[in-house]
């Protein structure tokens, strides 16, 4: 007799080993083929409307190039500025048909200077553009990162380079803005201040990543035009200047109505009058202080705060009474 004897398996009321493992097999079949059949149907799904809705996986579509040139048009004021952006859109739109094409095609920049005083609408215009540039293909994301000399700069060295790569890394695929960049190479500064180090890694991102960043540098007309003479490298990558203008009495009055209807406010007659009484001495009264639209918003919410004193007085009052802004309540918001 053999010294290791054959196990009957049936005798001790067990399986043969093999079946296990069958059964091992079956049960990942079944669970692959669960998953598979959970995929196919989250992927799409009906809503109560018949429409189908893709998963929030699915990335966002594009923004619409037309809608979004709508929207430029909507604007106050601005009408050179918008005429510049027309025309680089219909420049990077031709481009592209041309390397479709297989038609040779010029190196160009895309990024931008922004010049002008605060308020008069930059950093709308820039979102806008980088929206503009993922419409036609230029970017793959279309957001816009906004930073100034705080969000790049650190207080030791080396740290500058590290925290400017990951603001440029929330920016790939996107528009990378930089208010009052002109801080980032300050006049008085010694030759080894950090923010130089800040615009050197920004140059080579513009450079490794020019197929999928823009960056746009925005700030006082006199002082971006130093910043832009304060390294050659700025000026061979910076081309193309915008100018935003200040906004004159009746523009803020114009802007200052739309503030009033996208937020339920209606001035009565006398009201608008003194609207526009207090935008005409702003205008003709501006310093180097003026913020355009910024001092708009301020007259505004003023007003509102004064309204709403006056308001909370009334016993029960009706929707008129909610919505309107009376000559007294912009006359408390001049005080402000």
């Amino acid at each position: 007799m053999s010294k290791y004897e054959p196990i009957d398996f049936n005798a001790w009321g067990l399986r043969p080993p093999g079946s296990y493992l069958d059964d091992l097999a079956e049960s990942i079949r079944e669970a692959e083929n669960a998953a598979k059949q959970l995929s196919e149907e989250t992927e799409t799904k009906p809503d109560p409307s018949g429409k189908v809705q893709k998963e929030a996986s699915v990335s966002a579509e594009k923004p619409d190039l037309d809608s979004l040139m709508a929207e430029l048009d909507g604007l106050v004021g601005l009408e050179k500025v918008k005429a510049n952006v027309r025309s680089l859109v219909n420049l990077v739109k031709v481009r592209k048909l041309r390397e479709e094409q297989k038609l040779p095609v010029p190196p160009m920049s895309l990024h931008l200077v922004f010049m002008g005083n605060p308020g008069t609408g930059k950093t709308t215009v820039a979102r806008l553009i980088a929206k503009l540039y993922a419409a036609i293909g230029v970017l793959s994301k279309g957001q816009l990162v906004e930073v100034d000399r705080s969000g790049l700069v650190a207080g030791y060295v080396g740290q500058t380079a590290e925290k400017t790569k990951q603001a440029i890394e929330k920016a790939m695929g996107g528009v990378l803005f930089i208010d009052e960049a002109y801080a980032l190479t300050p006049s008085e500064a010694g030759s080894n201040d950090y923010g130089r180090e800040a615009v050197e890694t920004i140059l080579k991102a513009m450079e490794d990543h020019r197929d999928d960043l823009v960056v746009i540098a925005a700030g006082y007309e006199d002082l971006m035009e130093r910043f832009i003479a304060s390294n050659p490298g700025l000026e061979s990558r910076f081309n193309r200047y915008l100018v935003f203008e200040d906004y004159n009495e009746t523009q803020l009055l114009e802007i200052f109505r739309s503030l009033c209807e996208k937020n339920g406010y209606v001035p009565d007659e006398e009201a608008g009058e003194a609207a526009g009484r207090y935008f005409r001495e702003l205008y003709l009264q501006r310093d180097d202080n003026f913020g355009n639209a910024r001092d708009v918003r301020n007259f505004f919410e003023h007003a509102v705060a004064a309204q709403s004193d006056r308001v909370a007085l009334l016993d029960k009052p009706d929707r008129d009474a909610l919505m309107r802004l009376s000559k007294e309540d912009l006359e408390k918001a001049e005080q402000a």
